[in-house]
């Protein structure tokens, strides 16, 4: 599904991003990539939807090479490759329903692909508020419609990018389940994040970066390393991974 092959990225004035990074990440994969802030982790996701070009190496998306795509093909993998972002990004003054069309429009998508859009906002729970502005919805509803968004083309790959720095520890763990439950429908989901609970809660495949290289690659991994079982108790977030997850 995805692959770094020997990847660098050196930006001006020889500020190194990322330096000689190899992984593979397969269909159906949910991969958390952590690290401190500056490690290179933003950057690794900017090269696979082509926000960033690398100085070396090669950054394939099912066998394809995006670094050689032609600008005017870039669209077309965007299709392919969906991105939720911290800041969520929504545009003001469209509704929850136009904010996700858009995304249809600005690539476009045949009309009568906007039928996708009440399919998405049922993915992610917010059907019912279909008609409301970005600013009258909770944090954690605006991240709910950024996912819709970056689902709504079916993407095989979904990229989060620290989905959960800007909601309270509650809603942080109802939008992880969401995306491990898009996951589990198919979909390959790669997330960046300094949460350590919900790493250690969730315990999927641990990718770790430091100055630009991979230090750790752990399978069912914990934040700063290997993690113990989760209590009865749930640890900080109550029940197990199928628990509640009401409207955020």
């Amino acid at each position: 599904m995805l692959r770094f092959a020997d990847v660098s990225k050196t930006y001006a004035k020889g500020v190194r991003a990322l330096a000689g990074v190899s992984l593979d990440i397969a269909a159906g994969e949910f991969v958390f990539i952590v690290g401190p802030t500056a490690a290179g982790k933003s950057t690794l996701l900017k090269l696979v939807y082509r926000e960033e070009l690398p100085t070396r190496g090669a950054v394939l998306v099912n066998g394809l090479d995006v670094t050689r795509l032609r600008p005017r093909d870039v669209p077309f993998l965007r299709r392919r490759v969906g991105v939720v972002f911290q800041d969520f990004r929504l545009l003001p003054r469209k509704t929850v329903w136009e904010n996700v069309a858009f995304a249809l429009e600005v690539t476009g998508a045949p009309p009568r692909a906007e039928g996708r859009v009440v399919e998405v906002l049922e993915t992610v729970g917010l059907a019912g508020r279909a008609d409301a502005l970005p600013g009258e919805l909770s944090a954690g509803q605006q991240q709910r419609v950024s996912i819709a968004r970056a689902l709504v083309h079916r993407p095989p790959l979904l990229l989060a990018d620290e989905p959960t720095g800007n909601l309270d520890p509650d809603t942080s763990w109802e939008i992880t389940q969401l995306l491990a439950r898009i996951n589990a429908a198919g979909t390959t989901v790669v997330v960046t994040t300094h949460d350590t609970a919900i790493v250690d809660r969730l315990r999927r495949r641990v990718i770790a970066i430091d100055a630009g290289t991979v230090v750790r690659d752990e399978a069912q991994g914990g934040y700063a390393g290997t993690v113990a079982a989760p209590s009865a108790a749930g640890g900080p977030y109550g029940g197990g991974e199928g628990g509640s997850d009401g409207a955020a």
